[in-house]
């Protein structure tokens, strides 16, 4: 790596459009170099993700009456193990790249979390920590299920730096053009109508898509509210966390279906993230249903 003395040198610079919405934004980086070491924007955002998620999950510990510093404690162990479970996961489901190459599993930096996997091990982590010390499982889950949907919402727009995680070829309102020589030429050839409708724009050629982590993120804002609101309403310790489970599973469920570079289930044609939030959204909402009406019985016999 050649050494370049500057603390501010952005690399890999170009152009995102929305036709639609007459937005051009011009130079938008992927990096950036500190002292000769390039520092990915994807994984900055990442950091800012976990950081907002924290500060969420305690504001809703302060506001249930919880202390607080044990969600610093937790989120020690959750962050890092959830990094490690995002990462096996998308291994796990894309081995074909790294059976001959084991070496590139320890490659984060080039590419290659599933948040389902991040999902799945902070509500292990939690279920073991809720044990080591003592506390309600369900209601740490559902402190911390906000600040997990926060860390989600700033971190999709990682793959809007990236470039990356978008879907097929689309003319709605909020399309997005990405230069064809900054995009992964895998998930190009996933979709022919993206060359048929190509774009070409002062010499430059771009591809039209539908901008998915948007979608995604403004699925995720929806639900934050709703948990918020949800927080003093609820009917039972758990409530939240189910209610989380099924309203992401639902919304990934649809916006799954747009992508192209999705995670398979092995020698099919199963988008497996979209699968399980099918199966996520089904049996909590059932889950949550039956509580409700459980408790709704109880209430009619003890009057």
């Amino acid at each position: 790596m050649t050494y370049v003395p500057c603390t501010n040198l952005l690399l890999k610079m170009g152009n995102i459009r929305f036709p639609h919405l007459h937005i051009e934004l011009k130079n938008v980086p992927m990096s950036f170099n500190i002292f000769g070491f390039s520092i990915a924007l994807y994984g900055v955002i990442i950091a800012i993700g976990m950081i907002a998620g924290y500060s969420v999950a305690q504001w809703q510990a302060k506001r249930t009456g919880q202390d607080p510093e044990l969600y610093l404690d937790f989120a020690m162990y959750a962050i890092i193990l959830s990094v490690i479970g995002a990462r096996i996961y998308y291994v796990i489901f894309s081995w074909d790249g790294y059976k001959d190459d084991l070496v590139q599993i320890l490659n984060i930096r080039g590419g290659g979390l599933a948040i389902y996997g991040g999902i799945i091990t902070a509500v292990l982590t939690a279920y073991v920590y809720s044990k080591k010390k003592k506390i309600s499982f369900a209601l740490l889950a559902d402190t911390g299920c906000a600040g997990l949907v926060t860390g989600q919402i700033i971190g999709r727009w990682g793959n809007f730096f990236n470039r990356e995680a978008f879907g097929s070829y689309t003319n709605n309102l909020l399309a997005m053009q990405l230069r064809l020589d900054e995009v992964s030429q895998s998930a190009v050839a996933n979709d022919p109508a993206y060359l048929k409708n190509l774009k070409v724009i002062n010499g430059v050629e771009y591809i039209q898509v539908h901008p998915t982590f948007l979608y995604e993120s403004l699925w995720n804002i929806g639900v934050l509210v709703i948990l918020i609101l949800m927080t003093k309403r609820k009917k039972f310790d758990g409530e939240l966390i189910l209610l989380y489970l099924a309203l992401y599973g639902l919304g990934r469920s649809l916006i799954e279906g747009l992508r192209t570079d999705q995670l398979l289930l092995w020698n099919t044609n199963i988008a497996v993230s979209q699968l399980l939030s099918i199966l996520l959204t089904v049996v909590c909402a059932g889950i949550i249903i039956y509580k409700l009406v459980m408790i709704k019985k109880n209430t009619k016999a003890e009057d």
